[in-house]
């Protein structure tokens, strides 16, 4: 055991024979001649590095065997590490500093272990960095929830909107029509079991020309070829037939109960939407309009229309308007417009849609289904339709005709029908077609410079 500060004993080598004492330590050694040193030693450190190497010690000359007075010769080049079993000396503070031990380190272990420390720093920052992204995704796809409320109950009650549309949708229709020059889509009612269903003459007109088809479907997707019984182009109606049977039917209501403010209830297939549903009121009665579509052929008629703000647009003719009870009220008809749009069509709902008074529907439905045709009434005079005055003037009366027979002529002014004032002859025809043939009606006549009344009974025209 050598002990710290001393310097090891050499025991007598038999292959080598016996080896010199060194020096004591901080004694000078005599340079080799063999080694001279290119640069004399710096101050205050030793002026040489003395390494006793075992036998063998890569880089270093092996004593000559039997050579006592060998001198160890230290190699510049070799690896500066100190070989074991040998001392080596370094005093940095001069011959008289006090000596210490040097640390034996390992490079290649440090450098193994090093590499095992990073590699483990580096799998744990991997691991940490997915948990945090994996936390990160997660809140953000799989457990954010913001606050909703319920679905609750489906149903609605039968007066709400979605009641009413949900009891009147199953028969209501959509109709495609056309011909070689033309198709179109309107709407309409079913309003018998059998097949029977009402809607506008303007909407059934193309299938009437020559190669002219029309396609029912109803609200579950099934569709049937349509046929038409009859039309009316005075009241702007027609009736058409599907085969089919047990079909759902609209509940008619009556129109002479309506009150302005009513809920009023539109659907139909506007722009061919089918079932769409607008709701509004009612907005005014009585109105005169005329309606009718002269691109299809179809005359103008002249009706006492209901109006309202559900939203009628193309496609909702011949649709049902209803109430607050799902019952059909009117048949939408007309609307009224702006004019055209910039692509030169007809243009939206602004407010004003138009319909027929289902008890007016009702009756020339009636007639349709049983005779193929309907009447209408008259009182056997024509209109003199240039007239700027206040009233409908006269213009020529039918020989035998109820006008006659009331004692108008040519040149009278009808200023009033049952108390209601006339503005023109649209109002006095649309007051005319309100009313059934056999009614009596109250004419304020005005005439040379004289009013009078005159009780006229309506025929019906032929």
């Amino acid at each position: 055991m050598t002990e710290f500060g001393s310097t090891p004993e050499q025991s007598p080598d038999p292959a080598t024979g016996p080896v010199e004492p060194a020096a004591p330590v901080g004694a000078a050694v005599p340079a080799s001649p063999a080694i001279p040193s290119p640069t004399p030693p710096s101050p205050g450190l030793p002026s040489q590095v003395i390494v006793y190497p075992l036998p063998g010690e890569a880089g270093v000359a092996d004593p000559s065997p039997g050579d006592p007075d060998a001198t160890p010769v230290v190699d510049l080049l070799a690896d500066p590490e100190v070989a074991p079993g040998s001392v080596a000396e370094l005093s940095a503070f001069g011959p008289n500093s006090p000596r210490r031990g040097r640390s034996r380190l390992n490079l290649p272990a440090m450098i193994v272990v090093a590499a095992v420390i990073g590699l483990l720093a580096g799998l744990l920052g991997g691991f940490g960095g997915y948990k945090l992204a994996q936390r990160s995704t997660s809140n953000t796809l799989g457990t954010i929830s913001l606050p909703q409320v319920t679905a609750g109950s489906s149903s609605r009650a039968s007066d709400t909107i979605a009641g009413i549309a949900k009891a009147v949708l199953p028969s209501v229709v959509s109709i495609q029509v056309s011909n070689p020059n033309e198709s179109a889509t309107g709407s309409g009612f079913v309003i018998r079991s059998d097949g029977y269903i009402l809607t506008n003459n303007h909407v059934a007109a193309p299938a009437a020309q020559p190669g002219g088809t029309m396609t029912v479907q109803f609200q579950n997707g099934v569709t049937k070829p349509g046929t038409i019984v009859g039309v009316d182009p005075s009241y702007d109606l027609a009736v058409v037939k599907v085969d089919l049977t047990g079909l759902s039917v609209a509940t008619l209501g009556n129109s002479d109960g309506v009150q302005v403010g009513d809920t009023a209830v539109a659907i139909g297939s506007p722009l061919g939407l089918a079932g769409t549903v607008t709701s509004g009121i009612i907005s005014a009665l009585n109105r005169p309009v005329t309606a009718g579509d002269s691109a299809t052929g179809a005359s103008s008629a002249f009706i006492d229309a209901i109006q309202t703000d559900a939203a009628i647009n193309p496609g909702n003719s011949g649709g049902p308007l209803v109430n607050g009870s799902g019952q059909v009220i009117g048949v939408n008809s007309a609307i009224a417009s702006l004019g055209a749009s910039a692509q030169g069509s007809q243009s939206g709902s602004i407010g004003l849609g138009f319909a027929i008074p289902i008890n007016q529907a009702k009756r020339v439905a009636e007639q349709l289904i049983a005779t193929g045709h309907s009447t209408h009434p008259v009182i056997g005079v024509s209109l003199d339709l240039g007239f700027s005055g206040s009233g409908a003037r006269i213009a020529a009366v039918t020989p035998g005709g109820p006008a006659a027979k009331a004692g108008l002529r040519v040149g009278s002014i009808i200023t009033a029908v049952d108390g209601k004032a006339i503005a023109d002859a649209t109002e006095l025809i649309v007051a005319i077609r309100s009313h059934v043939p056999g009614d009596t009606l109250t004419f304020t006549v005005s005439g040379s410079g004289s009013s009078t009344q005159v009780k006229v009974v309506l025929s019906a025209s032929s």
